[in-house]
């Protein structure tokens, strides 16, 4: 039976980069999720009878959710509804979903790598056919809805056994519990060669991959210790937990410490990785060498050609604005096209539909390809993986011998997490009334070249993206950005990014926050970051 339920707006429920985020206790006022979901339904056109891919990271309240999601979506006409076991679908496995069975769309309930737990976020996005995140003016139709909404739709009935695999009736639909794993493992082996990575372990190459009691736990245990031949204990935390296990799911130098320390002893494995709540970040470590995300990005791209699924290379490179320039080079080489996009997954599903990038990556973690329209952690490690394979080189190796051909990138990201609100918007503000005086300034010792507040005119729709980050670039080659970030729940995160291109191989192997070091000191005095968000250092540094 399908019940009309009345209700009253909620003027909160804007989305942001990745959907809407906020603490569980706000999702569990009642109406909250219902009236989010029915406004998702309300904005879309078309999908009667249609098939809606239904999973999340397994998080406090994700169970209570997609059952909410499953009844509101058979009584607004979906036909069919495939739901992970368990409701765990890890982002880029719910991708892949959407593109092979021709949904109309998804309804991926995470909050990435937010922390879990009653007192932890949660969050609710919407997908769309081609399997990435939903575009802006999707997202602000929905927000729109959700200020006008007067009722929602749903089915009258018991709850479906999301534990048992194969298909139910809810009203007029068809509920389908599915294997997460299943789909998704099949196409990385149709990606990589899984021959040669299960030499590479027979060997006795040794990894480490701590799932972070998320998402990726199955899917990890079943791919590397499964398929791969990996030895038991390869994956470490693979239980998916509703708390995270009281963990922070960020793979970071700071919530995956262990990790680092672990890679820096002599007897260390010869990699250590880790993947986010969602499954869509990663983490790279070679015996003694943090991989930062920017650079994993350029030798991924540069070294793809080793996997079978990108033999023919590559036809662009796509990488958010905050993400240092060392794909640059290696798009340069290769003589294809570099995109430099705002933050934000969905910015790169254009390129990717239209043919023009294969390899995307973000310097908060987020690499991936064209074979989803989302960011993959897995995907990543398994291609790092497929690599060492066919190189038989060290990670450390070929770190080193990426930066002696084309330079290094020293990078880092400064986190200045839950400052004020009001603080960080009026930084942001005074930044770009001061760029007209800071073009020419010198300051420190250096000279700044160009100041500007990004801007992205997408080639394939023709819109455009402004106010997407202050830039200040260096005569020297150097950068440093300043923008908010949209993924937080609770004040606002200013993130400060800082690059230098080093072409010298002899000054290729120094600390990356001594050869910041000026530029570092410039970051906080220009943008008075002390004074606006009464810091005077960052959370994270990264």
């Amino acid at each position: 039976m399908i019940q009309t339920i009345a209700t009253t707006p909620f003027d909160d429920q804007r989305p942001g980069t990745s959907g809407l985020r906020k603490k569980v206790t706000v999702f569990q006022t009642p109406h909250y999720v219902e009236n989010f979901v029915q406004s998702i339904f309300d904005c879309l056109e078309g999908f009667q009878g249609g098939t809606l891919i239904v999973g999340g990271d397994g998080r406090y309240f994700n169970r209570e959710a997609i059952q909410t999601v499953l009844k509101i979506a058979a009584a607004n006409g979906f036909g069919k509804i495939l739901v992970g076991r368990g409701g765990i679908l890890s982002t880029p496995a719910a991708s892949n979903l959407i593109r092979q069975h021709g949904a109309f769309g998804g309804v991926v309930l995470s909050a990435s790598h937010n922390p879990g737990g009653p007192h932890g976020d949660f969050g609710i996005k919407y997908n769309v056919s081609n399997g990435g995140p939903a575009p802006e003016k999707v997202t602000e139709a929905i927000f729109a809805r959700t200020k006008t909404i007067t009722e929602y739709r749903i089915v009258e009935a018991p709850d479906v056994d999301l534990d048992q695999l194969g298909a139910v009736r809810l009203g007029p639909a068809e509920v389908i519990v599915i294997d997460p794993v299943d789909e998704y493992a099949r196409l990385m082996q149709r990606l990589f060669d899984f021959d040669q990575i299960r030499a590479l372990f027979q060997s006795g190459f040794r990894l480490r991959f701590d799932a972070m009691s998320a998402v990726t736990g199955p899917y990890a245990t079943r791919i590397f210790e499964g398929l791969l031949g990996a030895p038991a204990g390869t994956v470490l935390n693979g239980t998916p937990l509703p708390d995270f296990g009281g963990h922070h799911p960020d793979p970071n130098l700071v919530h995956a410490k262990h990790l680092f320390d672990l890679a820096m002893t002599p007897d260390g494995p010869d990699l250590c990785a880790a993947s986010d709540g969602d499954g869509d970040r990663n983490l790279i470590i070679g015996r003694g060498l943090f991989v930062t995300p920017s650079d994993s990005l350029a030798l991924l791209a540069a070294n793809a050609h080793l996997a079978p699924g990108y033999a023919g290379g590559v036809v662009g490179i796509a990488r958010s604005m905050p993400t240092s320039r060392a794909a640059d080079q290696v798009a340069a080489r290769l003589k294809v096209p570099l995109f430099e996009t705002p933050t934000g997954w969905k910015f790169f599903g254009n390129l990717l539909d239209a043919g023009m990038a294969t390899i995307c990556g973000e310097e908060s973690a987020g690499t991936g390809s064209n074979h989803v329209r989302e960011k993959d952690g897995l995907w990543a490690v398994l291609l790092w993986l497929n690599i060492l394979a066919a190189r038989r080189e060290s990670v450390k190796d070929i770190v080193v011998r990426h930066w002696a051909d084309y330079g290094r990138n020293y990078y880092s990201r400064h986190d200045y997490e839950e400052v004020t609100s009001d603080g960080a918007n009026a930084l942001i503000e005074a930044l770009r009334e001061s760029l007209p005086s800071l073009k020419g300034k010198p300051l420190g010792g250096l000279t700044i070249a160009e100041a500007d507040d990004f801007a992205y005119h997408d080639p394939v729709d023709g819109s455009d993206s402004k106010h997407q980050g202050v830039r200040l670039h260096f005569e020297d080659g150097g950068r440093i950005v300043y923008r908010l970030s949209g993924t937080g729940t609770a004040g606002a995160t200013l993130r400060v990014y800082i690059e230098r291109f080093e072409p010298d191989p002899t000054r290729q192997n120094l600390d990356t926050q001594f050869a910041l070091a000026d530029l570092i000191a410039l970051s906080r005095d220009i943008a008075g970051i002390a004074h606006y968000t009464g810091r005077d250092a960052p959370t994270v540094i990264t």
